[in-house]
């Protein structure tokens, strides 16, 4: 029997994946680094990386071959380019992807993110809702998503995400139509990019309204000292395509809350202009600091037509 190091070290770097993916569904990590409706296929991929890790066990001790006497100019690989400079490329490369999720512990997107991305205040009543959840999207996603994956959230079987990304056509009808009619908004995590699209779009129908919301601050050069973003991430599909929306607020000392600092607010929706455009703005009347939350990020409504 001899003993393949190549195949050991294949073997050793699919079976850390195996346990890197495993690890993030156990510690519920994974929510940090991808949308909740993809949790099913990165748990196919833990499978598929543990199908391979035991494939190539058996590869590791395998039979002495005898070889026929090459010839000058042979071009068989006898072991000796073994450590060839493009095989440790190749293996750091994918090596790295283990080490770093091994030694970095996986962090919340901060004010300093949001900075980086470019953050626009105007974006939500100047173009597509930021989370492209306007009615008409929502149905079109819905039924691609009925037809691809054959999602049934009424099913035994179905466990309902924790962000409630998932609702039927009439209860996602409900809730924009308390929206509209309550004097008091509720910017729940659920629809809370609904809200805050049609809240942009239609600012002059919100005047005078109550609304309450919590999210993380972040601040724009250019900001009076009475002026601040009450901010959320919003996850399309993972980390990489996080964008960040949230709404002026304006209120005496808000230039002692530090970025980052988790708020919960109440007050009352008016109109202003930044940047020259013209945009909802909260004016605070309560305000406590709160506790990151859990679930810190938010996802767009997927509706699922009965």
């Amino acid at each position: 029997m001899r003993f393949h190091f190549q195949h050991f070290l294949k073997a050793v770097l699919l079976g850390l994946f195996t346990l890197f993916f495993t690890n993030l569904h156990i510690t519920g990590d994974i929510a940090k680094y991808i949308n909740p409706k993809y949790d099913f296929m990165s748990k196919i991929a833990a499978v598929f990386f543990l199908v391979l890790f035991l494939i190539q066990l058996s590869r590791i001790w395998q039979k002495k071959h005898v070889h026929h006497v090459c010839s000058h100019g042979c071009s068989h690989d006898h072991g000796n380019n073994h450590w060839s400079l493009k095989r440790i490329v190749g293996y750091s490369i994918v090596a790295f992807p283990i080490v770093t999720g091994f030694t970095l512990p996986p962090t919340t997107l901060d004010a300093s993110i949001a900075a980086n991305k470019g953050f626009l205040l105007s974006q939500g009543s100047n173009e597509e809702n930021a989370d492209g959840s306007n009615k008409d999207s929502l149905t079109e996603d819905a039924e691609s998503l009925v037809e691809k994956e054959n999602i049934d959230i009424y099913s035994s079987e179905h466990i309902p995400l924790p962000n409630n990304n998932y609702l039927s056509e009439e209860e996602y009808n409900d809730k924009f139509r308390l929206l509209q009619e309550s004097e008091t908004i509720q910017m729940t995590d659920d629809m809370f990019g609904s809200y805050y699209g049609e809240i942009n779009d239609n600012p002059q129908s919100y005047i005078g309204k109550t609304i309450k919301m919590s999210g993380f601050v972040f601040k724009e050069e250019g900001f009076t000292s009475n002026q601040l973003v009450i901010s959320r991430f919003l996850i399309t599909h993972c980390i990489a395509d996080a964008s960040i929306i949230g709404f002026l607020a304006e209120f005496q000392g808000a230039e002692t809350i530090e970025e980052d600092t988790w708020i919960e607010i109440e007050g009352v929706i008016d109109i202003g202009t930044y940047g020259g455009y013209e945009l909802p703005i909260i004016k605070v009347t309560s305000l406590n600091v709160i506790d990151e939350p859990s679930e810190p990020y938010i996802y767009p409504v997927l509706t699922l037509l009965e």
